[in-house]
């Protein structure tokens, strides 16, 4: 062999050695029958999400570790990040998984050891006694629990936090505390002088082929923990799978078997004197471990608001991803228990050519419903002239529209500044805007601080001759924001919803159109 050619093939070698051997940016791909699941199953259950009330953005189902069906909603797409909410716990957890199979520090280690110049003037015996695991466990005894006034300050969040009073021993009460979780990432924080995204990075994003992740931060830096993370749906399933798989990937150990017993397994539950068939008709109340919830069917799960969820099935080797905007969380995970769960068997089946195509066939038209267009003559009087509003709880100002072919082009100013918006006309336009759209953290000091600007798509239609409507999903996010516009000669009133909130719905009168 010439001598160049020894040479190369040497540096081939070092640079293979090089790599992780547990490196791996998708997950395997197979199809439903060879893993056991007929395709007919996930048609079944994507006809059943198409006629529920849920709104389904992203889907991801691995079997034996391999994706076996993969699916996004239009506008949404498989390659965009999506806001996590409390799914952003579980990887919290891991971070103290991390930190604990490193030996910085026990869960059982006492909170306020890690923070002495935080703490309030009395030091009560409940907060002496706090430890980690009661942060993991929801179980601080604060109550009320302090996460919406503490997230709306300028303040230290982890001062504030060592003040709020604690009312039961803690270890005793379950009640769901995000700021427990940002203060277990406040103290993986400061013991690593790195922040959680910093601290992943090695340990479990590069592994697992996770890219582009970031995470949302308080007024002084610390990423949030409890909240606040975006990865894309097949990233929420590789942390299923690590899970499931004992804390290995690709053969070799991330994460210590022993943590992921302990943070999926019940370590409090959530109302002891529930009666026992209000307990089993609800995922709500299997127990709870370390930021992770148990699921019926002996499962466990990490879940976030409106839908955001990684079910973990160690029965079925199984891990379903979801993204979505929801107001019953339990209904989606009930559409998977009805439809996927008793569809798995154990060994591989018969491919089926015609229902693999219909499958196919139905993820490729999978899309969220455009509106419905129709013209208006009104639209020609907006030209060159401005809608100016009353001051509103919204805080909406005035808009401008430009009609460009098929196209509506609003520009708002809001309390947020002045922003172009793109609607399409009969299908989305695309665009993305420095704009914070709904979120339940908007009020948070610093909210979206590194994630501007967003993507977004809007559509436009004439409800009626004098209603203009106008949508804009916000396509890293579960949201929306309506814009519904009513003229009558020269003034406007508004219709203004945003989807974050049950009760969301701004009526805004007294516009006027000059």
């Amino acid at each position: 062999m010439p001598r160049f050619q020894i040479r190369w093939s040497i540096l081939a070698v070092m640079l293979l050695l090089a790599i992780p051997t547990f490196a791996q940016t998708t997950l395997p791909r197979s199809t439903p029958e060879a893993e056991g699941l007929p395709s007919s199953a996930l048609v079944s259950f994507l006809d059943a999400v198409a006629v529920s009330p849920h709104e389904l953005h992203g889907l991801v189902v691995v079997r034996h570790g391999k994706v076996i069906s993969e699916a996004a909603w239009a506008p949404y797409r498989t390659d965009l990040k999506h806001t996590m909410y409390s799914t952003s716990k579980s990887f919290t957890s891991t971070a103290v998984g991390f930190a604990v199979q490193e030996k910085l520090f026990s869960i059982d280690d006492k909170v306020i050891s890690f923070f002495p110049e935080e703490l309030p003037d009395s030091v009560s015996p409940y907060l002496k006694s706090l430890t980690i695991r009661h942060l993991l466990t929801m179980s601080v005894g604060q109550d009320p629990e302090p996460t919406a006034a503490i997230r709306r300050t300028d303040a230290n969040w982890v001062k504030e936090f060592l003040a709020a009073p604690i009312a039961n021993e803690p270890g005793t009460k379950f009640l769901y505390n995000s700021l427990a979780t940002f203060m277990a990432a406040a103290i993986v924080q400061k013991v690593t002088g790195q922040t959680l995204i910093e601290y992943l990075t090695p340990r479990l994003f590069e592994p697992l082929g996770i890219e582009g992740a970031d995470w949302e931060s308080d007024p002084l830096g610390r990423n949030t923990g409890g909240w606040g993370l975006r990865v894309k749906t097949e990233d929420m399933a590789k942390l299923g799978q690590l899970y499931l798989q004992n804390g290995q990937w690709n053969g070799q150990k991330l994460l210590n078997a022993d943590w992921v017993a302990m943070a999926t397994s019940t370590q409090i539950i959530q109302h002891p004197d529930l009666e026992a068939e209000l307990r089993a008709a609800s995922d709500w109340e299997q127990g709870y471990g370390f930021q992770f919830w148990r699921c019926r069917h002996n499962g466990f799960r990490a879940d976030g608001a409106f839908g955001q969820y990684i079910l973990v099935m160690p029965e079925q080797d199984a891990v379903i991803a979801i993204t979505s905007e929801t107001q019953n969380m339990q209904g989606v995970m009930d559409l998977v228990w009805e439809y996927l769960l008793p569809a798995f068997q154990d060994a591989p089946l018969p491919e089926n050519p015609n229902m693999s195509l219909a499958l196919n066939k139905r993820i490729a038209s999978l899309a969220l419903p455009v509106p419905e267009f129709a013209k208006s003559k009104t639209q020609k009087s907006l030209k060159g002239k401005v809608i100016t509003l009353p001051a509103n709880e919204a805080g909406l100002e005035n808009m401008r529209f430009d009609f460009v072919g098929k196209q509506c082009n609003m520009t708002l100013t809001s309390s947020q500044g002045t922003h172009l918006l793109m609607f399409g006309a009969k299908e989305w336009a695309y665009s993305n805007t420095d704009r914070k759209g709904p979120n339940l953290l908007l009020s948070a000091p610093g909210h979206m601080a590194g994630y501007l600007p967003v993507e977004v798509d809007g559509a436009y239609r004439w409800k009626d001759a004098q209603t203009l409507e106008l949508t804009l999903r916000y396509i890293e996010s579960p949201h929306r924001e309506v814009f519904t516009f009513s003229f009558a000669e020269d003034a406007v009133s508004l219709d203004y919803f945003r989807s974050d909130r049950s009760a969301s719905l701004v009526k805004v009168e007294g516009g006027k159109l000059e």
